[in-house]
């Protein structure tokens, strides 16, 4: 072999090792890679894997494959993976979770035999009974937080909750059993632990801490109750835990404290209304009252929203308005019927107006668009309610017709000056109780034809479902063209309704002042029924001409059917009816008048003054040769 042949050898083992080298980089890159990717690190079909048997690296080599590495783009180390926790089997979890609890409250089950035994024994006084167990409470408090510093909180808590129950009793019967220390050492001593079990769910942010000291904080009246009247003390010890729970809401996504809160305030108040309640307490009574309303009012506004929860902040903040505003204004509804029962009618006024300001609050201010929306309408919902409610409350007999005709006509104003259709469908169902109202209940006492308190109701009718016809044609859309079709109906409905009622009422004065015991009395009753009738036949033909016109002119076909439709009833009524009924004179008059309008109408279709047959003409299939 001559010695370009060794070179060549030589430089051929060279370029071996380095590849050798490099691919055994390549696979440890790989197998890091795969690692991190939660992959599989056995070398699969394909993948570059260390080739088995090669000749150890020398120094030349290890320089080559260095050096041509070095040239490789360098890659980013993987992030480290933090290895999931072990999973524990049932076994496991029995040895260190149950156990560990059954143990803990079989100490605590033997130690109250223990500690019941020395009371009973008389070994243990008084007062060294309520230390011992101010004592316990306060060591179990200590020792939970051994164990939540060892990661288990949900034990610690449970802990605490024992500890603090041991407290709160303990002062409970240095007081109500033992008369140990008054009233006043008692409560400050409650007070105290209420306190520090909110600074300790605030610091360790465990919301279930906040819980235990709500619960124990709502519990304090009712563990030192005396069972004497102490309103100011019992409703600023109440206001100042609500503006706690307010103040905890606004840092901490903790809304469950508001209900509980609000729960706990209602019962308290109940409690105290039913047995000390008197009307001479009345101011003191409501300005409490109206501070909780203004606290839970503002509190879903302000409260903070848990994160990661899209969508979950609105019911509660929901029921929370709705029960609140109902509540608060049964209350002073309650409390106003002894001084003056419209009185409250103006406490709906005002409750309408804030909660139309807080619709506007939530809508700048709510920090979750889907649930401020909802929010908003509720608030306006209210709004709409407390206008409703002090309608009847305050007014009397038609008045409380009106009054919802007007709130109709203002909530369809507001409703197209806001683009709200929760505030068209309020207004269309104030427009609705008005009308069965109107029809069906109220009574009126008419002196005079056309110019009367039922005329004028009416006309206030007729002019909000004219606005409704107005709004509807100009919205368009399916809805809105239904919409002004039955508002139109209803419209002419009800003033024909209107027109007939003055008929009536002005005919039946004649007939009853006539004296039908006598045969010219009879008589003239006879013949103002019969101008009745024709009066009758009279309206329906004008006001069917009436709309023939506006029909015409307007270029609607529904108003020339409507038309159509009352004439056709008033035909038959004159062809039916009047045609044995009136007197010849009427009934001579009633059939030229008829007549007339009907060739009127017919002439003016003859004309073709809409072009109606080129439409039909134009819409028309083609037809068959």
């Amino acid at each position: 072999m001559n010695p370009s042949d060794e070179e060549l050898l030589r430089e051929l083992q060279l370029l071996r090792n380095a590849v050798r080298g490099l691919t055994e980089r390549v696979y440890h890159l790989e197998q890091a890679a795969g690692q991190a990717q939660g992959e599989d690190s056995s070398p699969l079909p394909g993948r570059a894997t260390p080739l088995s048997g090669s000749a150890p690296l020398t120094e030349a080599s290890a320089a080559s494959a260095l050096a041509i590495g070095s040239s490789a783009p360098k890659t980013a180390a993987p992030p480290p993976i933090s290895p999931r926790p072990p999973q524990r089997d049932l076994e496991s979890q029995i040895g260190s979770h149950w156990l560990n609890r059954i143990g803990i409250a079989a100490l605590l089950i033997g130690a109250s035999y223990f500690l019941k035994y020395a009371f009973d024994n008389n070994w243990i006084g008084p007062s060294g009974r309520v230390a011992i167990g101010l004592l316990a409470g306060i060591a179990i408090i200590v020792w939970s937080e051994w164990f939540r510093g060892s990661d288990y909180k949900a034990f610690s808590y449970s802990l605490k909750a024992v500890g603090i129950g041991i407290l709160y009793l303990s002062l409970w019967a240095a007081f109500q059993v033992y008369a140990l220390i008054p009233s006043g050492v008692a409560f400050f001593a409650m007070f105290v632990v209420t306190a520090a079990t909110a600074v300790m769910a605030w610091s360790q942010d465990a919301e279930i801490l906040a819980v235990f000291a709500m619960t124990g904080g709502f519990a304090t009246p009712l563990l030192l109750s005396t069972g004497q009247n102490r309103e100011l003390e019992l409703f600023s010890y109440v206001a100042l835990l609500d503006f706690g729970a307010l103040a905890l809401v606004i840092f901490r996504p903790w809304r469950r404290l508001l209900l509980m809160s609000f729960c706990g305030t209602l019962l308290l108040y109940a409690a105290w209304d039913a047995q000390y309640y008197r009307r001479s307490e009345f101011t003191l009574t409501a300005v409490f009252a109206t501070l909780f309303f203004l606290i839970f009012a503002i509190a879903p506004i302000i409260a903070k929203i848990p994160r990661g929860r899209p969508g979950t902040s609105a019911p509660l903040p929901m029921f929370l308005g709705f029960v609140n505003a109902g509540v608060y204004f049964f209350q002073m509804y309650v409390m106003l019927q002894e001084i003056d029962k419209t009185s409250s009618a103006w406490v709906a006024l005002v409750l309408a107006g804030f909660y139309i300001f807080l619709s506007r609050l939530t809508r700048e201010r709510y920090q979750e668009p889907q649930a401020a929306q909802t929010l908003h309408l509720l608030h306006l919902a209210l709004a709409i309610g407390f206008i409703s409610i002090a309608i009847p409350i305050y007014l009397n007999s038609h008045w409380i017709t009106m009054g919802w005709f007007m709130e109709a006509g203002v909530l369809l104003w507001v409703a197209e000056r806001i683009k709200a259709d929760l505030l068209n469908g309020f207004a269309l169902a104030a427009l609705a109780l008005g009308v069965a109202r109107l029809l069906t209940f109220d009574n009126f006492d008419t002196t005079q034809v056309i110019f009367n308190a039922r005329m004028a109701t009416y006309v206030v009718a007729i002019a909000v479902l004219g606005f409704v016809v107005w709004q509807g044609q100009r919205r368009g859309g399916e809805a809105g063209m239904q919409a002004a079709a039955i508002g139109s109906v209803a419209l002419n409905a009800l003033a024909l309704w209107a027109l007939s009622l003055e008929i009536s009422d002005f005919y039946s004065a004649q007939m009853a002042a006539q004296n039908t015991a006598r045969p010219s009395g009879w008589q003239a009753w006879q013949d103002i029924g019969i101008a009745r009738n024709f009066t009758y036949s009279a309206l329906g033909m004008a006001y069917g001409a009436m709309l023939m016109v506006i029909g015409f002119v307007k270029r609607s076909a529904f108003i020339r059917w409507q038309a159509l439709i009352l004439i056709a009833v008033t035909i038959s009524k004159v062809f039916i009816y009047d045609t044995s009924s009136l007197d010849r004179i009427y009934r001579i008059v009633c059939f030229m008048v008829l007549g007339a309008l009907l060739l009127g109408i017919s002439f003016v279709y003859q004309r073709d003054w809409l072009k109606l047959s080129n439409k039909s003409a134009a819409n028309a299939p083609p037809s068959s040769i």
